[in-house]
């Protein structure tokens, strides 16, 4: 995609692109709250039928419950319905600063030397300018569909793991390192596949028009083996990034005072902590991000890491590796304290220890 870079870029929305895009974010919005409100209810029906059971002699009591029951039961199916929700949240929210990241990533080889230098800004404006303002969307599909199943996959292993080791007790640093990271590398690897379709969506140089076809063109074109490409370098930054994260999350929490965890500010706090937390792990971690991009956007030109952190120093220098570091670092810092957030809330309506 060649960039033109405007100094002061200048932006009008027509009254279609409002009208398109409104409704977009409506809907996904009712959605999460549905969702939300359902999980809620059925707690509330659960908790009621249980106390009543519980004055009724064991002759007189019901059947027992179905499988489908037992299943929804089970508190790490509810702690992956509770991350399933919260990635959905922030998936939709965080979106555009996913999409401006990776085009400042990919930006680095169309650009011409002694090019004038992009920023975040430019390209935020110059998406609206030329692909209206649902182009800071574009690959919300394959991020909802890896995020979804993804966040919930990661806190879901992320508490059986925890309650298999640490049902006595909390872990300390070096056990919640272990944790985030454990949770990350299975959500990572199930994922893949739709991290880089996510990923070559948001790169603009790919004509893809559903996450289904562009499975099913990386299949016939590269092979199925394209679509794991750059797998040591997304566990080299997701890993990382989580054990950070889960690490300084926890401790920064530990060392709250009990009045200000349990108050009616708790959400807020835990979202504070959340960013603080998330803003030292982005920045640890991208390197590994510039990485991951190259190698999934251009897998011919890059097949071994190796290959693509050479091509980026040589070109770019040190500077390289922390190209898009402000936007990953706010969608990543913010994305990450929604997600906790949101999951710790519905885990603590559910009578579950998050």
């Amino acid at each position: 995609m060649q960039l033109q870079v405007s100094p002061s870029p200048r932006v009008t929305l027509d009254q279609s692109s409002w009208n398109r895009f409104l409704p977009v974010v409506r809907d996904a919005t009712q959605t999460a709250q549905a969702l939300t409100l359902d999980i809620t209810t059925d707690i509330e029906d659960r908790t009621r039928r249980e106390s009543s059971s519980s004055s009724v002699p064991a002759s007189a009591s019901s059947p027992p419950s179905s499988a489908m029951e037992v299943a929804l039961a089970h508190p790490a199916l509810k702690a992956f319905m509770c991350g399933s929700v919260s990635g959905t949240c922030s998936t939709l929210l965080f979106q555009p600063l996913d999409l401006v990241k990776t085009r400042l990533q990919t930006l680095q080889n169309t650009m011409h030397p002694g090019a004038p230098k992009v920023g975040m800004i430019t390209v935020f404006f110059n998406v609206i300018r030329t692909e209206k303002l649902l182009g800071l969307w574009k690959g919300v599909s394959p991020s909802f569909m890896r995020c979804i199943p993804g966040v919930g996959i990661y806190f879901s292993t992320f508490y059986s793991l925890k309650q298999h080791y640490f049902q006595d007790g909390s872990p300390g640093a070096g056990e919640a390192v272990l944790l985030g990271v454990g949770a990350r590398c299975v959500a990572g690897v199930a994922m893949l596949p739709f991290t880089v379709i996510k990923t070559r969506f948001e790169s603009g140089r790919y004509n893809y028009i559903s996450v289904a076809g562009a499975l099913k063109s990386v299949c016939q074109s590269e092979g199925p083996r394209a679509l794991y490409s750059g797998l040591t370098a997304t566990l080299l930054r997701d890993a990382p990034f989580s054990g950070i994260y889960v690490m300084f999350y926890s401790q920064t929490k530990k060392s709250l005072p009990q009045e200000i965890s349990s108050s009616s500010f708790a959400p807020v706090v835990n979202f504070g902590c959340g960013v603080m937390a998330g803003i030292l792990a982005s920045f640890a971690t991208q390197p590994a991000d510039v990485i991951k991009t190259h190698m999934q956007v251009s897998p011919s030109l890059y097949p071994k890491t190796s290959d693509a952190i050479r091509h980026i120093y040589h070109k770019h220098g040190f500077s390289g590796f922390f190209r898009g570091a402000v936007p990953r670092s706010l969608r990543r810092t913010l994305m990450a304290a929604m997600a906790w957030t949101v999951y710790e809330q519905l885990m603590a309506r559910m009578g579950l220890k998050s």
